[in-house]
């Protein structure tokens, strides 16, 4: 399984950017993916989810509304658009896969558990200046 993310880079608050995740290796209709953050002197945090089976999603109270998952199994793809970007959510972004979320689903409550998670990206810095 490899997971290869891209899309990072500096933009002004209320601005956009779109995170890339590229998959490989796996069937997706096992896996969940997810977007993990972490800024400087912080945990790795969830971010938001998305189901292999059936596309169902999930995101965190901090970012519903602005950041919005997608996938385009077509091209083993899966998309992170950030809208209205603050300079709270400026951090390195990865993304993961994981069968056990994949089985129970994004909506569960250990959804954006990091050992859950067996596989991970590098990561891509996010960062929005104010």
């Amino acid at each position: 399984v490899q997971l290869q993310a891209s899309g990072g880079g500096l933009v002004q608050s209320g601005g956009s950017l779109r995170l890339s995740c590229g998959t490989s290796g796996f069937s997706s209709d096992y896996y969940a993916i997810s977007w993990f953050r972490q800024a400087p002197g912080k945990e790795r945090e969830g971010v938001s989810c998305i189901s292999g089976n059936d596309g169902r999603t999930t995101s965190v109270d901090a970012v519903k509304g602005r950041f919005f998952i997608s996938r385009d199994d077509a091209k083993n793809m899966v998309f992170l658009q950030m809208d209205n970007l603050k300079p709270a959510d400026t951090a390195v972004y990865y993304c993961a896969a994981s069968i056990p979320v994949g089985v129970a689903g994004c909506s569960s409550p250990n959804a954006f558990l990091t050992g859950l998670y067996e596989d991970w990206s590098q990561g891509t810095q996010v960062t929005v200046s104010s």
